[in-house]
């Protein structure tokens, strides 16, 4: 991240955290009274349009959420897929040894 975009970023925060309307005016007024010069009004202008209508202080809580997460089974259903499991891996062990067998039968690239 480049210094304009931690300092809009910055700013963004601060004027959430007073519960103020971010604008790119209230940015730019914030990273000048910071003393840093070299913030082009773009990053303002992105960061405000970017932040219009949300709230950052939500969206700073729910970050590691996800939201998409399924629900654990409940009821029997849990102890019917818990004993399917160790029935899958058993599987997955028997395909394994197949394919290691293929290679014992001399189908190699340069036989």
């Amino acid at each position: 991240m480049s210094n304009s975009e931690l300092a809009t970023s910055y700013a963004a925060l601060i004027l959430a955290d007073d519960d103020v309307e971010i604008t790119p005016d209230k940015l730019q007024t914030l990273i000048k009274a910071a003393n840093i010069d070299d913030v082009e009004s773009i990053w303002t202008t992105l960061f405000a349009k970017a932040l219009e209508g949300k709230n950052v202080k939500d969206m700073l809580l729910n970050v590691g959420s996800g939201g998409g997460a399924a629900a654990a089974p409940t009821g029997g259903a849990g102890g019917a897929t818990a004993e399917s499991a160790p029935e899958e891996a058993k599987e997955e062990k028997k395909e394994e040894e197949k394919e290691e067998s293929d290679e014992d039968m001399g189908f190699g690239l340069f036989d």
